[in-house]
C-alpha cells in the first residue's frame, strides 16, 4: 500500500511541481506542504480532542471514580452512565483515528524521500548456499525484493524489481545473474537506454554479509563459494542525491559526521527540527493550567529526539521534510488553539485557571512570611 501510494500520488506531486520550478530542494517543500494540507482536517481533529481531553481529563476521572462507585453493584447502569459521561465530553480515543488514517500518507512520504531521486537505492538479496548435493532436493523458486521507482530522468521513474528467476538458493560452484527489471520485464539498461542514454545509473555491487560464502561481480553475477547465508546489495544512484540545496550540500547526505568530519548542514537541520518540534509542544499547552510534569516532558522530548537524530542515518532530503513538516505544525496548533471551546469545556478551563491563580497567590503570600512569623499577621 505504501509503495501504490508514493508511486500514483507523491511521485506524481512532485513531477508537477519539479515542472513548474526545477529544484527537488523546492520540491521536497511543496510536496511536504500539499500532502500536510490535505490531511488538515484529520491532524486538525487530533490536536482538538488533545486539547479538549487535556482540560476534560481530571473532571472525567473524578466523575469515572464517583459512577464506578455509586454503580458497583449495577454494571448495566454503570456502563450506561460512563456512555453518557463520554458523549458530555468525547472519548480519549476519538483524536486515535485521524491519526492511523493518516499514517499510510506519511509513511509513504518518508518512504518516497528516502528513495530516489533524493538518495541511492539498494536492493537487499539474501542467498543461502547449500552443497550440492542437497540443491537437487530444493525445489526452485523465483525470488524478487520489492519494487523501488527510480528515476531516469528528472521527471521519468520507473518501477524496478532484483530479481534471481531461479531463486536465492545456490550450490557451491554455482552462479545466478540478479536482474534488475520493470515487472514488465524491460530492463533497467534497456529503459536508460529508452529514456536517456547519456546517464549512468549503473549499480553498485557488494557483499554485505558473508564475504566468504558468495563472492559478486559488478555485472550483477553471484557466485557461490562455500556453503552459508550471505547477503548481496545493489545500490542504483540517485538523480538528486548529490544535489545541493540553499545551505544543504546534498539533498542525499546521510550523517552528522562523515570520516570524522562534521556535516554542519546535517546539525542544522536536526537543530531546526528540534526547535520546530519544542515550538509546537509550547502552542500546544497554551492558555492550559500549569502542569509541571507537563512542562519537563516538552522540555527532555525534543532535546532526547534531536539527540537521537544526529546520529541516526536520515537523508538531509528527510530532515528537510520533517522541519518543514513540523513548523507547519506549530502554525497549525497556533491556528487550532485559538478556537472557541464548547462551553462546558471553557467553564471547567475557567474553574482550573482560577483554582491556580488562587494557588500561587497562597503561595507568594506564605513565601513572604518569616519562618517564625504567625500565621494570620501582616
Amino acid at each position: 500500500m505504501i509503495g501504490y501510494i508514493s508511486d500514483n500520488l507523491l511521485l506524481p506531486i512532485l513531477d508537477f511541481f519539479y515542472g513548474l520550478v526545477p529544484s527537488y530542494g523546492l520540491g521536497i517543500i511543496a510536496l511536504t506542504l500539499v500532502i500536510r494540507l490535505a490531511l488538515f482536517p484529520l491532524s486538525a481533529g487530533s490536536i482538538r480532542n488533545a486539547r479538549r481531553m487535556r482540560i476534560a481529563q481530571p473532571v472525567m476521572q473524578q466523575r469515572q471514580t464517583e459512577i464506578r462507585s455509586r454503580y458497583a453493584n449495577n454494571p448495566q447502569k454503570q456502563q450506561e452512565e460512563l456512555g453518557k459521561l463520554m458523549q458530555e465530553f468525547g472519548s480519549p480515543l476519538a483524536g486515535c483515528l485521524p491519526l492511523l488514517v493518516q499514517m499510510p500518507i506519511l509513511f509513504a512520504l518518508f518512504a518516497t524521500l528516502r528513495g530516489s531521486p533524493f538518495a541511492d537505492v539498494p536492493y537487499t538479496l539474501n542467498v543461502k548456499v547449500v552443497d550440492q548435493e542437497q540443491v537437487a532436493t530444493v525445489e526452485a523458486k523465483p525470488f524478487a525484493t520489492p519494487s523501488h521507482s527510480i528515476f531516469i530522468t528528472e521527471t521519468d521513474h520507473v518501477p524496478v524489481i532484483a530479481s534471481l528467476p531461479g531463486g536465492n538458493r545456490l550450490g557451491v560452484g554455482d552462479s545466478a545473474t540478479v536482474q534488475l527489471a520493470t515487472r514488465s520485464g524491460e530492463t533497467l539498461t534497456a529503459v536508460e537506454e529508452r529514456l536517456h542514454p547519456s546517464i549512468d545509473l549503473t549499480p553498485q555491487w557488494s557483499v554485505t554479509k558473508g564475504e566468504g560464502v558468495v563472492s559478486v561481480a559488478q555485472d550483477g553475477t553471484i557466485t557461490a563459494v562455500a556453503p552459508g547465508d550471505a547477503t548481496v546489495e545493489a545500490k542504483i544512484p540517485g538523480l538528486a542525491a548529490r544535489s545541493g540545496f540553499l545551505f544543504i550540500k546534498a539533498l542525499g547526505q546521510v550523517g552528522f559526521l562523515t570520516d570524522g568530519q562534521v556535516n554542519w548542514d546535517i546539525a542544522g537541520l536536526v537543530a531546526g527540527f528540534g526547535l520546530s518540534l519544542f515550538l509546537s509542544q509550547v502552542l500546544s499547552g497554551w492558555g492550559m493550567p500549569a502542569n509541571p510534569q507537563q512542562a519537563t516532558a516538552n522540555r527532555i522530548t525534543p532535546v532526547m529526539i534531536t539527540g537521537m537524530f544526529l546520529f541516526f542515518p536520515l537523508p538531509a532530503g528527510v530532515l528537510l521534510y520533517m522541519v518543514v513538516a513540523n513548523v507547519f505544525q506549530a502554525l497549525q496548533t497556533f491556528l487550532l488553539i485559538r478556537e472557541p471551546l464548547p462551553d462546558n469545556l471553557q467553564t471547567i478551563l475557567d474553574q482550573q485557571l482560577a483554582q491556580q491563580t488562587v494557588v500561587a497567590d497562597a503561595a507568594a503570600v506564605s513565601s513572604e512570611r518569616l519562618p517564625f512569623e504567625p500565621r494570620g499577621k501582616r
